[in-house]
């Protein structure tokens, strides 16, 4: 059986098959109270595994992409825009792990700069996942799922 290599991907026999061999994603974890992530860093999942942390985006350039998992249930945590001048559109779905009921948010676009989570009602709780992907120069593109506790209010922030 022949084989041939070419980037991230293996030929296995003379047929059209391609199996993709040892694709990973880069985690990026023990990031600490505070971060700045890069734009070489794109592509990764942050790891939020402290209850307090801020982490800031990278200037955002079209195309460039993060993904946040929460490992923790947090106090204070902050995903944030690199200016005011930045801002975060989209949605993310929330559902209250007490009462049982659902919810959505929106970033707008033109005010939203951050998610904040606090642990309870705005998210912040082991499992939640949302992934930010830079459309512009100005803006990123966010959606993913959180979990609460009690009555649900936004994560969005306008700092």
């Amino acid at each position: 059986m022949a084989t041939s290599q070419s980037s991230s991907f293996e030929q296995v026999g003379s047929g059209l098959s391609l199996q993709a061999r040892g694709i990973h994603t880069i985690l990026l974890t023990a990031l600490g109270a505070t971060s700045t992530l890069t734009a070489a860093q794109s592509g990764s999942t942050v790891i939020l595994d402290s209850a307090t942390q801020t982490i800031t985006l990278p200037a955002p350039v079209a195309g460039m992409r993060f993904t946040f998992r929460n490992t923790i249930t947090s106090v204070a945590q902050k995903v944030i825009t690199d200016s005011a001048s930045t801002f975060l559109l989209g949605r993310l779905a929330a559902v209250s792990l007490v009462a049982g009921a659902g919810n959505a948010f929106d970033a707008n676009g033109t005010t939203i700069r951050a998610i904040a989570t606090n642990g309870t009602t705005t998210g912040g709780i082991v499992g939640d996942v949302y992934t930010l992907t830079a459309l512009s120069s100005t803006q990123w593109f966010v959606e993913g799922t959180m979990a609460g506790s009690g009555t649900l209010a936004t994560p969005f922030a306008t700092s």
